[in-house]
């Protein structure tokens, strides 16, 4: 059943597996450049961009997942807008802005729990799989965005 009203779609892939994120969410797709490393932050927080003037945390996907393997060399990094801030992410490849008819969205299914959950705008059946959209305004707690102003704040003040 059509609602008629559309939604577009960044798809990106970690791993062997498709994920989205709305396409007003992204601000740019930039080609992998290895972030500054930042001690004392998450493995998962690869480190940090200078972005338009902006020190911007890069969230490995991947390692927050606890997806298995290597990333390949055509990685690309997704920058984010996030309320007034940016995040950026990064994935394996980055492949289409695909539109969706807003019906086509699920919710998560009961087995997605707590934090994971979270992450998780909802579930679009393709004919190619199950693709994964994400809300990019939860993948980082308030907790995790604290932590990370406190480490760069401290960083600034040395």
């Amino acid at each position: 059943m059509s609602t008629g009203k559309k939604t577009q779609l960044v798809t990106f892939r970690i791993g062997d597996d498709p994920f989205a994120a709305d396409i007003f969410s992204v601000e740019r797709v930039l080609r992998h450049a290895k972030p500054r490393p930042v001690p004392d932050l998450p493995a998962w927080i690869e480190g940090v961009l200078d972005y338009r003037g902006r020190v911007i945390p890069v969230i490995d996907l991947r390692a927050r997942f606890g997806a298995e393997g290597v990333r390949p060399d055509n990685a690309r990094i997704i920058v984010c807008v996030v309320g007034d801030d940016f995040i950026a992410m990064t994935v394996d490849a980055v492949h289409e802005v695909a539109t969706i008819d807003d019906a086509q969205l699920e919710p998560p299914p009961a087995i997605f729990r707590g934090l994971t959950r979270e992450y998780l705008k909802g579930l679009v059946r393709r004919p190619e799989g199950v693709l994964v959209v994400l809300d990019v305004a939860h993948l980082l707690t308030s907790q995790e965005r604290l932590q990370i102003e406190q480490v760069l704040g401290a960083g600034a003040a040395r």
